[in-house]
């Protein structure tokens, strides 16, 4: 495939992506500040993070203006709509919000976003390595702010289950395949977020760990 066969059509497809990653990882943050137990606004900003962080820091890199959110206004109603009827529903009929389920919402939002990264890396010229950096970049640092936002260690950097190495397999399956594959565009981008998201899900199903530092004898 031609870089060029990326738009018109790859940039629709990208933009209706980033929604659905958008929601999914609005909803990671929402779960986990109401998990924390914060105020409105609270979950509202963490929200906010989950969702545009990492992307907002890949348009940085790559000097993409305006940011991906700010050129779609639906994108900013779409996390604070979900804000207040997720806390309204748990208002009235409170659910217990557990570590899985916000690791779910993590893990699809996480592939979707690695995909779309990747995406808009290889739309702007940039090399396959850069473009899936970016990818990367575009799916975790969402949730790296969201763990520091919380006071917490981000599960990128101390979860031995592959997390970032889940970006970066999903991330070459795209690249490789816009690059060099005849497919069309969302398929591409079907397979990248099934690479991502599946191998994430089966490390967690699993309880799969990378091999860590040991601890030495005190």
């Amino acid at each position: 495939m031609q870089l060029t066969d990326l738009a018109p059509w790859g940039e629709s497809l990208r933009i209706a992506v980033e929604v659905i990653g958008t929601i999914a990882f609005a909803l990671s943050g929402i779960l986990a500040g109401m998990r924390k137990r914060m105020d409105m606004f609270g979950v509202a900003v963490l929200g906010f993070l989950s969702a545009y962080g990492g992307g907002t820091l890949r348009d940085i890199l790559l000097e993409r203006r305006p940011f991906f959110w700010v050129s779609q206004e639906l994108m900013l109603w779409l996390v604070f709509a979900l804000c207040i009827v997720v806390m309204l529903v748990n208002s009235r009929r409170p659910f217990r919000i557990t570590p899985a389920a916000i690791q779910l919402a993590d893990a699809l939002g996480l592939g979707l976003f690695v995909a779309s990264g990747v995406q808009a890396s290889l739309a702007s010229g940039m090399p396959m390595a850069v473009s899936v950096i970016m990818g990367i970049i575009t799916g975790v640092f969402g949730g790296v702010m969201r763990d520091i936002a919380c006071g917490e260690m981000p599960t990128a950097f101390f979860d031995h289950r592959p997390y970032a190495m889940c970006a970066l397999v999903g991330g070459w399956v795209y690249a490789i395949l816009a690059v060099y594959s005849s497919l069309a565009a969302w398929m591409i981008m079907f397979i990248s977020t099934v690479t991502t998201t599946g191998l994430r899900i089966a490390a967690l199903a699993f309880n799969y760990h990378l091999p860590g530092w040991k601890k030495s004898a005190s």
